[in-house]
């Protein structure tokens, strides 16, 4: 085995020891009288627990390749395999010492001599292994903001690993109880308070935010401390990936993003608790190819359903979809099936021959200035393609049905609002034609969705363009991809017919404040430009029409809504047409939604920090 020789020699030096500490007990019982010794019986012992030593630290997996050299781990598994060697030699002497001519003292001197010699041989090879590592030429000196588990695992490994990219030298820590530690021979410096005199006496260039969970609050505060100082930030991925890979990598380190900032940390809507109804169940996702859609189908398949139908007219995006779940896109299996919404009888036909139990409804065209210039597409989209797919659906008695929404639906004033505000009105009718849970979902702007602002803010930046923004003060409810997954698959597990799912999206964060942000993130002189309002857009989104209840019987960040219910025989195409045509003509201001009295829009609330100030 390959292991051999290097455990070899260590179960040697542990049988050296022991050696070394049974003769070292009995001249210390003798006064180094060498007279008295009986050499004989004193091999014995020493063959005996070289036996015993090797049997019970193969036992433990001392000398099978178990423990890393020199851990915690490896001092367990030794001192418990030294113990029940020397309990062993103990009761030999006790018993037999007469006869083998030993003082009984004997067992009680050696073990822990023997202990503390194996340890020592471990400690000084580590010390020396470890002196050898040197980081690579261009290494970064880095600083470690947070001296716990985490931390320290990251300095042990920015340590020893070979041309390792960064280099430690010095954690920073608020906690003052680690104001004196020190770990893999790194100390802690001080705390964030004192991180430009930490910077000057290291000569850092990085710091690592290695706190597990650390929320948009504190890395805002560690960002606007590095920022002055020349510091790189960057971060770790949160702690549950990290202790699901077993281990912390210097290789999971990437750069802090705007995400991070946006001042919301991520809800946990217990999803698990309520998405049994997914098991052993056969699922249709429409949309699959988009960015909710594919996430959608990513979490749904840890589920086990029955099968996983993913349904799309865009093949790109089934493709990419297809390899994150199946790990490749061939595109010729029954799960992908490519087909438009707007086709009612395709619908039809897939749907009587799939049989879905459990549909998800996120097909949609989402763009608010496209549709605005393009109405007709939404009704086509957005409206009747909804009302394709509730029809489908009933036709095969589906039994869960998610439509999923948009904030825009509240008190619309777009043809994208509009549009959803009656995809909602239709999901809630069908519930109530079918007696079950046809629902809606509805969520602000999802975090680095396909067309969203966030990508498009930074592919400007890294092209060097002038950022695009509508109004100094417009805001707007931001949240995860996954997060808006969470919330639409719990949706058919504690929804109810015809009800709205809202999440509490916590405070509107303002467009303007992460514009500067992205731009003092990237380092790069960039220009802000203000264009205007757009046609149908609002100065601050709302999550509630003027005319619902915000409800929460279920989940503290849940709330649930009624939603008048419309029949697909009411939908007035001549009446869309005049609505979308005279609220185009209003003030970019004053859009308010004609069919539903006028709303107020919701203050824009707690704002992101920004220290930074874009380029005029």
């Amino acid at each position: 085995m390959n292991w051999a020789p290097r455990f070899g020699v260590q179960y040697l030096i542990d049988v050296g020891a022991w050696a070394l500490a049974i003769v070292l007990a009995e001249l210390l019982r003798y006064e180094f009288e060498l007279g008295r010794v009986s050499w004989l019986p004193l091999v014995g012992l020493v063959l005996g627990v070289a036996v015993l030593q090797l049997g019970v630290g193969l036992l433990n997996y001392l000398y099978r390749g178990r423990f890393a050299f020199g851990t915690f781990d490896e001092v367990r598994g030794l001192t418990m395999t030294v113990l029940v060697v020397g309990v062993a030699l103990l009761t030999t002497v006790l018993v037999f010492g007469d006869a083998l001519d030993t003082p009984r003292t004997v067992g009680f001197i050696a073990v822990p001599i023997a202990l503390i010699t194996m340890l020592a041989v471990r400690w000084i090879k580590r010390v020396y292994v470890e002196s050898r590592y040197r980081a690579a030429v261009d290494a970064e000196r880095t600083l470690i903001f947070g001296a716990g588990v985490v931390g320290t695992e990251l300095a042990r490994r920015f340590s020893t690993e070979p041309d390792n990219l960064f280099w430690p030298v010095g954690f920073v820590d608020n906690d003052p109880a680690k104001r004196n530690l020190e770990a893999h021979r790194i100390r802690v410096r001080g705390t964030l308070d004192d991180l430009e005199r930490i910077a000057r006496e290291t000569s850092a260039t990085t710091i690592v935010v290695a706190v597990a969970r650390a929320d948009a609050e504190l890395l805002g505060r560690i960002h606007a401390a590095a920022g002055p100082l020349g510091l790189h930030v960057k971060v770790l991925p949160p702690i549950d990936e990290l202790f699901g890979q077993g281990e912390v990598r210097p290789s999971d380190l990437r750069d802090l993003q705007i995400e991070d900032l946006l001042g919301r940390p991520p809800l946990d809507t217990h999803v698990e608790n309520v998405a049994g109804y997914l098991a052993g169940r056969r699922v249709l996702v429409t949309g699959a190819g988009g960015s909710i859609g594919s996430e959608l189908c990513a979490q749904i398949s840890r589920f086990h359903p029955a099968e996983l139908i993913m349904l799309d007219r865009d093949e790109t995006g089934l493709q990419t979809t297809a390899i994150g779940i199946d790990g490749h896109g061939l595109l010729d299996t029954p799960d992908v099936v490519l087909a438009d919404i707007r086709d009612p009888d395709a619908l039809k036909t897939i749907f009587r021959e799939r049989r879905p139990e459990v549909v998800f409804h996120a097909a949609a065209l989402k763009h608010l200035p496209m549709l605005e210039q393009y109405p007709n597409e939404g009704w086509k989209t957005n409206v009747l393609g909804t009302s394709n797919v509730l029809e489908a659906a009933r036709s095969v008695d589906v039994d869960v049905f998610i439509n999923i929404s948009t904030d825009k639906a509240a008190n619309p004033t777009s043809v994208l609002g509009h549009s959803k505000r009656l995809a909602e009105r239709l999901t809630a009718w069908m519930g109530r034609e079918t007696g079950k849970p046809y629902l809606s979902v509805r969520f602000g702007n999802v975090i680095g969705s396909r067309g969203s602002m966030l990508p498009l803010f930074t592919r400007l930046i890294e092209e060097g363009r002038p950022v695009t923004v509508t109004h100094p003060d417009v805001t707007r409810y931001f949240m995860t991809i996954p997060e808006a997954c969470q919330l639409v698959l719990q949706a058919g597990g504690i929804g109810s017919t015809g009800e709205v799912l809202i999440l509490d999206m916590g405070e509107p964060v303002r467009i303007l404040d992460i514009a500067k942000r992205m731009i003092e993130i990237s380092g790069k002189n960039i220009e802000i430009v203000f264009t205007g309002l757009r046609e149908g857009e609002k100065l601050h989104e709302e999550l509630f029409d003027v005319f619902e209840a915000n409800d929460r019987p279920h989940h503290p960040k849940i709330s649930h809504a009624q939603v008048e219910a419309l029949a697909p025989t009411a939908l007035d195409f001549d009446g869309w047409q005049a609505r979308t045509q005279h609220e185009r003509h209003l003030p970019k201001h004053a859009a308010q939604p004609v069919s539903q009295g006028l709303g107020q829009s919701e203050p824009a609330g707690k704002l992101v920090p920004v220290k930074a100030v874009a380029a005029p």
